[in-house]
């Protein structure tokens, strides 16, 4: 499937389907399931799987316009989620559950006793999203990966939270649960697979709810009519606009920069691997960092420029904004991937800070 044939078929689905309706029963707790299997039926749930394992073998840059298409019209599906869970899968040679799977990053406190068909997962993971929507979960356990069933109430609580979007972003909880398989890491230049590409898939989906943002705030800006005229006229909304173009501008280069560098479950063209990772870590922390800062200052202008109707609940930005505010804190908030990365800087020192940056790869980061 061609990038445009994806970014056609996602902008149909979603723009056809995804409205403030759709948005307000989901947040009073209705699944829509039937936006799901249009997802799942158009394959991009499975799009960066394998071929082999039943996906399209799309590669990050391929699977943006997904992505991308997530944030812009907000869509409340845990497709990234099991977009991430497939590509793990496929890679590492296990076969891929039916329906939606929900990812647990590196460093919860879960562990793993025991291997092979006897293997055991024990701890607590506080946020997991989508996990009451979810009959699996990929857990992530450093060196290894785990395909564990959500749907043993013996062995397996699933409390119930929220993000501030109103998405689930539940706790769960495993008592020697049993793992359906479990393999080694299978892109072994990450230390943290999930957390890595769960701060790339974030990335781009802010990245669209940015760029949504953008063009209503514009909108507005010409549309409101205050002492005779538009309040875009005035010179001071012009330029916290312009600054917040800025913002998404930059966003977007860092996200398609951080899907550009991100490796696939197959083999890419020109004959390069798909498993390198060389600047992956390094792309994804950059994307997060500069993502996660422009949201901050793109939400305020936001309802800014919309004033006090932009803050209740029954215009539709607010759906848009909370969305950025929890993204922005998922798979690392941009202050935790700006210490990190700053402390590998400092590491590498004068000599070797400048070759780390243009390599794109800090040796401790």
């Amino acid at each position: 499937m061609s990038d445009s044939m994806i970014e056609q078929t996602a902008a149909r689905i979603f723009a056809d389907n995804v409205d403030k309706a759709l948005l307000e029963r989901f947040e009073k707790g209705e699944w829509p399931a039937r936006l799901w299997a249009l997802a799942v039926d158009n394959g991009m749930s499975l799009a960066l799987a394998s071929e082999e394992s039943g996906g399209i073998g799309a590669s990050w840059a391929d699977a943006y316009p997904i992505l991308r298409a997530l944030g812009y019209w907000q869509v409340p599906l845990p497709l990234a989620e099991t977009m991430i869970a497939g590509l793990l899968l496929s890679a590492a040679g296990i076969a891929i559950p039916d329906g939606p799977i929900a990812l647990i990053e590196e460093g919860s406190a879960i562990t793993l006793a025991g291997s092979g068909a006897g293997a055991t997962l024990s701890g607590n993971a506080p946020r997991v999203a989508w996990a009451r929507h979810c009959g699996h979960a990929v857990v992530g356990l450093g060196g290894s990966i785990a395909l564990v069933t959500l749907a043993d109430g013996k062995t397996v609580r699933v409390t119930q939270r929220l993000n501030p979007a109103r998405e689930p972003m539940d706790e769960v909880a495993f008592m020697a649960a049993p793992c359906i398989a479990q393999a080694a890491n299978p892109f072994a230049q990450l230390a943290e697979p999930v957390l890595t590409f769960g701060a790339i898939a974030k990335s781009v989906m802010m990245t669209g709810a940015l760029e949504w943002v953008l063009e209503q705030s514009v909108q507005y800006a010409g549309d409101r009519i205050q002492f005779g005229k538009p309040i875009g006229k005035n010179q001071a909304i012009q330029q916290q606009l312009a600054l917040m173009a800025g913002d998404v501008a930059a966003a977007r280069m860092a996200a398609m920069v951080a899907c550009d560098d991100a490796p696939s479950a197959t083999a890419r063209d020109s004959g390069a691997s798909a498993r390198d990772c060389a600047a992956t870590l390094f792309s994804a922390a950059t994307a997060k960092i500069r993502i996660g800062e422009a949201a901050t200052r793109a939400t305020s202008i936001a309802h800014e420029v919309h004033g006090a109707i932009g803050f209740t609940y029954e215009h539709h930005l607010n759906y848009a904004t909370r969305r950025l505010w929890a993204w922005r804190e998922a798979s690392g908030a941009d202050a935790w991937w700006a210490e990190r990365l700053g402390r590998a800087a400092i590491e590498a020192r004068a000599a070797g800070f400048w070759p780390s940056i243009t390599n794109k790869q800090f040796a401790s980061l």
